[in-house]
């Protein structure tokens, strides 16, 4: 009865209208794996570069027919527009019969590149143009509520039926400004054909690294030469960090971990896999070589995420993903990527576009979809029941780990950051003079915005 009466009172309060059945044509990261596709960070070059969201997330804009055709036969009174990528159409498309004989509303899909969505939203927002909903990254959250550009979310009585981490992430000032519909975060993958056995610590990577190359292969562990995504993990291991929170737990952009001891411990342990001639100063390594020495054999351990386990399937290279290795300060603490719908601060029907994300998003059969469509592990609990065992297995590597930061001060850290891992990389600067330049690089931008 609850859900009839929020239908009935969207339909009211939108006025009289008839659905025409209209969808969003065809159909979230990584860096040139993660972030690219969805799950990588939208905001660290190098992850763009590989998680937040693959290749296929960068597909040329479509606009679907069905919602030419909609337009055409004139007899949708109201729409609701719904801007997503080429992977979560497809799920999305179906609904619009269901919804358009629920409610009278025309449903309108507009495929975007995800990469796109955001700056999309800025101008066509304010002009009127924009949609009711759209799909996002949880660390876009921060800047598009300061811009005054996302409304908030409720997710009804169904709250418990979300991952509490996928939540938190969609929280901004103790506020819900998204719903979830996927959680990633990377993992440590090993070729168990080179690693029989997994490592427990960032020191016996380090061992194991000389032992592999010594008996021929070319790399033991490698990671991407500026890649602070995926260094990450390495650097809380050994205590290092972003950002500190304050004592309501959230995000405290005066406390930046970039130059503290943890993280000069972290750039120690990487400076000296060069130092050792277990990686080589100035090859450069990006996303793309890494991912292709692993694939080849020619790298026995990368950290990567469940965005590169297509390419590797198909290359059928022996691989095995396992926890990550721990370090001086314990476990290793990968950043967690959501993604979820949001809804537009200029939607006109912010009431119905509420009660499609509670009603015919946030059912099992819809969540389930979006797992079988782009392989990610779920932020719906029950969704997850039947993920493979990769997925599992990624799902426990970033058990205790907190979302990538989604606040704006976000966008200040990653060049700098990236900047100091590759000098140390490099040798150009020590692990404790790249770590104090990049903090003082972060603290002046922050302090300027």
């Amino acid at each position: 009865m609850r859900n009839k009466l929020m239908l009935l009172l969207s339909v009211l309060i939108i006025g009289t209208m008839v659905l025409a059945a209209c969808g969003g044509g065809q159909p979230t990261a990584a860096p040139a794996a993660p972030a690219a596709e969805e799950a990588a960070p939208t905001e660290a070059p190098a992850a763009e570069a590989a998680p937040t969201e693959a290749p296929a997330d960068e597909a040329a804009p479509t606009e679907a027919p069905a919602e030419e055709a909609a337009a055409a036969s004139g007899d949708c009174a109201a729409t609701l527009t719904v801007w997503a990528d080429e992977q979560r159409a497809p799920v999305l498309l179906p609904l619009g019969d269901k919804f358009k004989a629920d409610t009278g509303v025309c449903l309108e899909l507009v495929q975007k590149q995800f990469g796109s969505i955001r700056d999309d939203l800025k101008v066509a927002g304010p002009a009127g143009e924009g949609p009711d909903i759209l799909i996002g990254a949880h660390d876009w959250i921060g800047e598009l509520v300061n811009s005054g550009l996302l409304a908030e979310v409720s997710l009804g009585d169904k709250t418990d039926s979300f991952v509490p981490e996928g939540v938190a992430a969609c929280n901004f000032d103790s506020k819900l400004y998204c719903l979830p519909y996927a959680v990633e975060n990377v993992g440590f993958f090993i070729n168990p054909d080179l690693v029989p056995e997994a490592p427990a610590t960032w020191d016996d990577v380090k061992t194991l690294s000389k032992e592999i190359k010594d008996a021929g292969t070319k790399y033991g562990y490698l990671i991407q030469e500026n890649d602070p995504y995926h260094f990450n993990p390495i650097q809380t291991a050994f205590g290092g960090y972003v950002f500190g929170k304050d004592a309501n737990g959230n995000w405290d952009p005066t406390d930046v971990g970039i130059g503290s001891d943890g993280t000069v411990a972290a750039f120690e342990w990487l400076d000296s896999m060069y130092a050792d001639g277990l990686l080589d100063r100035g090859a450069a390594i990006n996303y793309d070589l890494m991912s292709a020495a692993f694939q080849n054999g020619d790298a026995a351990m990368i950290i990567g995420g469940p965005w590169m386990l297509d390419g590797f399937r198909s290359a059928g290279v022996p691989y095995q993903v396992v926890p990550l290795p721990e370090g001086p300060a314990g476990q290793a603490k990968p950043f967690l990527g959501v993604q979820g719908f949001m809804i537009s601060a200029f939607s006109k029907q912010p009431l119905l576009a509420q009660t499609f994300l509670q009603e015919y998003v946030a059912t099992d059969e819809v969540m389930s979809a979006f797992v079988e469509a782009n392989p990610r592990p779920s932020a719906w609990v029950a969704a997850n029941a039947n993920l493979d065992d990769d997925l599992k297995a990624f799902g426990a590597a970033g058990l205790g780990s907190d979302a990538m930061p989604n606040i704006p001060q976000m966008s200040a850290v990653w060049s700098s950051w990236g900047t100091a891992m590759q000098l140390v990389s490099q040798g150009k600067q020590t692990p404790a003079e790249a770590a104090a330049e990049a903090q003082t690089q972060i603290e002046t931008a922050i302090a300027g915005n």
